[in-house]
Formats: structure tokens, C-alpha cells, sequence
């Protein structure tokens, strides 16, 4: 005689089968959601919310270098003598602890006062502060001179998107060319890279990276850009964006 399996037994199997199904589905939501962020796109993992508070935090941090740097030439030292030392930053900027006269120091108490800082998470690659001044920015100056510039490079395009924004670019402004850094030129990029970091051996370029002024926001009083001391900006050679302040107009 064959026994007929009982209610309970019938039950339990069921909800053996029913847990088995519903923990598939979570490993597959799971397993999903672990290979969407691994495409993601750098700095896309960030939300709007969290993108406007990152935007304002490079914006004051921008805006304290740029005091730093006010603070060194209204102590009567010279625009080629600021220099960018810190432990943290590039060796190319040089050795603080070297430096006998620290008053030119943007990251000294006793010259700018300013807090060397890592760009905030999730908005760029990882790269470190850069200040060059190979590049005449539009409206600010005199054309024929270039400005002493804080880079944050590579940064994210959500990042790039929110700042314009921020600063009324409908953009993206460009910075066009193909050319490279060499000797004494710039290059056809704003963030000129290693050769143009702005220390004992190079300061201001004579020879002029120019944006594509058209690609900024126009003033329809002067048919010309406004005057833009920050922005982010596509370079060709890349192509990349990066986030520039102006820390000194000449």
C-alpha cells in the first residue's frame, strides 16, 4: 500500500522551493546592480543632491586659494615668487621644508595660510590640484597675458554639467588644438600637464594657450565672452574636462 504524503510534508517542500526562488531573485538583483555600477561612468554614481554640495565645496576651496595667493602679492612678493609646496602635493612644486622664506607659500601660515585638500570623492579620477599659468582666459585680462590658474582635472561630466551651470554656461566651453606642451609652449589645453606645473623652473608662459572663446557664454553688449574666473572646459587632447579657477588676472 503506498501512503499518500501528508498536508505538512507537502507544505514544507513548497516553502523550501518558494525561499530557493526568492533568494535567486535577490542574488540576480544583486549581481545586476554590482555590473551596472561597474559600467557606470566615473562620478555618475553620485546623486544631484550630493553633485551640488561637491560643486560648492570646490568653489569655496577654489575661492581660498585664490585669497591665498591675494594675500602673498599684498606682502609685496612678485607673481613669478608664489610657489605651491606642500608634502602632499607633486614634487615638481617643490620642497616646503626647503624653503627658507616660506612667505611665498600658498600652503604656509606664513604666506597665503591656505589648507592643501584632495579633491571631494567622486568627482574626478583620483588626480591632484594642478596650477599652471600657460592659458588666457576670456574677459579676464589682458589678452596678450596669460592667468595664473587653480585645475582640477578630469573631472567627471556630471560634475562638468553641474558647475557651468552653476557659473550660467550653457556651453561646454572647448579649448581646441591638437598640440601638446613642449618647451616653451603651452599646448592646446589648460590643464598643460607636468611640463607646465607652475614652480622654480616655469612660471608664466609667453607663448599663449587661447581658449575658443565662442564657446563661452557671450555678452551680447560687446559680442565678446564674459568674463569667466571659473568654469570647466573640454579640452581636445583628450578629450578630457577640467575645472579651472582663476587665482591671478594679469
Amino acid at each position: 500500500m503506498i501512503e499518500a504524503s501528508s498536508p505538512l510534508k507537502r507544505s514544507s517542500e513548497n516553502g523550501n522551493v518558494l525561499f530557493i526562488i526568492l533568494m535567486a531573485v535577490v542574488l540576480l538583483g544583486l549581481l545586476t546592480a554590482v555590473i551596472q555600477m561597474t559600467n557606470r561612468p566615473e562620478g555618475s554614481n553620485i546623486d544631484s543632491e550630493t553633485l551640488v554640495i561637491r560643486a560648492s565645496e570646490v568653489q569655496r576651496y577654489a575661492s581660498e586659494l585664490e585669497r591665498a595667493v591675494t594675500f602673498i602679492m599684498q606682502n609685496g612678493k612678485s607673481e613669478a615668487d608664489i610657489r605651491f609646496a606642500h608634502p602632499d602635493a607633486h614634487s615638481d612644486y617643490g620642497d616646503l621644508s626647503a624653503d627658507v622664506d616660506p612667505s611665498d607659500q600658498v600652503f604656509h601660515v606664513a604666506g597665503g595660510g591656505a589648507e592643501y585638500r584632495d579633491a571631494p570623492d567622486d568627482i574626478n579620477d583620483g588626480s591632484a590640484w594642478e596650477f599652471y599659468a600657460g592659458t588666457h582666459i576670456p574677459g579676464m585680462g589682458t589678452a596678450s597675458r596669460t592667468e595664473l590658474i587653480a585645475v582640477l582635472p578630469n573631472v567627471s561630466q556630471a560634475f562638468c554639467d553641474k558647475i557651468n551651470a552653476i557659473n550660467g554656461q550653457t556651453g561646454p566651453p572647448a579649448d581646441t588644438g591638437a598640440g601638446a606642451a613642449s618647451g616653451a609652449d603651452p599646448g592646446a589645453c589648460l590643464a598643460v600637464g607636468a611640463l607646465g606645473r607652475f614652480d622654480d623652473a616655469q612660471q608664466f608662459y609667453t607663448t599663449i594657450n587661447t581658449t575658443d572663446e565662442t564657446t563661452f557664454e557671450q555678452d551680447s553688449n560687446t559680442a565678446a565672452a564674459r568674463p569667466a574666473p571659473q568654469a570647466c572646459v573640454v579640452c581636445a587632447i583628450g578629450p578630457a574636462n577640467h575645472f579651472y579657477h582663476v587665482l591671478l588676472v594679469r
